[in-house]
């Protein structure tokens, strides 16, 4: 950063995806969610560096030159679902235009009828109306631009997707026929899902398990059934999330998160939390699936 400054937008990320399984990765804006994935797909600016290894069947993706990960993963190995998808639509190219070279690049589909078969029917799986195929990016809502971007994600059947906030712009109606969508293609054929959201209600339909990110690490990590039922989450932070929901307790979560530029020595939801006490100045470590000194227990949580 300018002056010198570095800063940790991710740290010690450690979590698997297994095929047939949605991880969602939740947490308040900036708390490096899109910059994981962003490093997964060797898309992060030209003044970050990224440590680590991030496997992919024999593939580290973090070790990866970009000849790699242009011609063998993008689109082939992993699918994208763009936070901003109207900024990764061409803009002087009509929608059916980016299917229908998606398609011609990434399946079987030869000849021009059945490609232009194959971009309709991905283009009905993201529920993007057939007679907006023809429009370019900026005649369209922001609800459609992100269908299609949907669309685009989903040609290639890649073996893992990555969506980054699927369901911005769309209504609940919308909202349910995508994540039903993408968990179709994760069922159908043993593929693997990481989407990020702020809707916990899509994450709890869509998710097999959950991951919580706060101020650049991974908190907690566990089963949705687990996250959103009985017990519950563990770390004060999950929980509060929970707790702010309308069909909850509607209580926010007091204060801001922290600057990632300066984040304080120990846990960094120190200042937030109502359980924090002198032990909170030492770094917590994810130990047994959450990172906290005080996280609740089953008995803390039936009571």
């Amino acid at each position: 950063m300018p002056g010198g400054r570095r800063i940790a937008a991710v740290t010690d990320a450690h979590f698997e995806v297994a095929a047939g399984e949605c991880l969602a990765l939740i947490g308040e804006s900036g708390c490096g969610k899109s910059v994981l994935v962003s490093a997964l797909l060797g898309l992060l600016p030209a003044n970050a560096q990224a440590a680590g290894e991030a496997h992919l069947g024999d593939l580290d993706l973090l070790a990866a030159d970009e000849r790699t990960l242009a011609r063998t993963v993008r689109g082939r190995r992993i699918g994208l679902i763009p936070q901003s998808s109207t900024a990764h639509l061409t803009p002087v190219r009509t929608i059916r235009s980016q299917l229908e070279e998606t398609v011609a690049a990434l399946t079987g589909a030869r000849g021009r009828a059945a490609v232009r078969i194959a971009a309709e029917a991905a283009a009905e799986r993201a529920a993007f109306p057939a007679d907006h195929l023809d429009r370019h990016p900026h005649e369209l809502s922001g609800g459609l631009a992100q269908r299609a971007a949907t669309a685009l994600a989903l040609v290639g059947d890649a073996p893992l997707l990555l969506a980054d906030e699927p369901t911005t712009g769309l209504d609940r109606d919308l909202v349910d026929h995508t994540v039903d969508e993408l968990r179709r293609h994760v069922d159908t054929a043993d593929r693997a899902l990481l989407v990020i959201t702020h809707d916990l209600a899509a994450a709890e339909r869509i998710a097999d398990r959950v991951a919580v990110m706060y101020a650049g690490r991974i908190v907690e990590l566990t089963d949705a059934a687990t996250f959103f039922g009985t017990p519950g989450p563990r770390h004060p932070y999950s929980r509060g999330l929970l707790q702010a929901l309308p069909d909850r307790a509607f209580t926010p979560i007091p204060g801001m998160p922290p600057e990632l530029g300066d984040l304080p020595d120990g846990c960094a939801f120190t200042a937030r939390c109502h359980l924090a006490t002198a032990a909170c100045a030492a770094l917590p470590q994810l130990t047994d699936m959450v990172a906290c000194h005080h996280p609740y227990v089953p008995e803390d949580i039936r009571a």
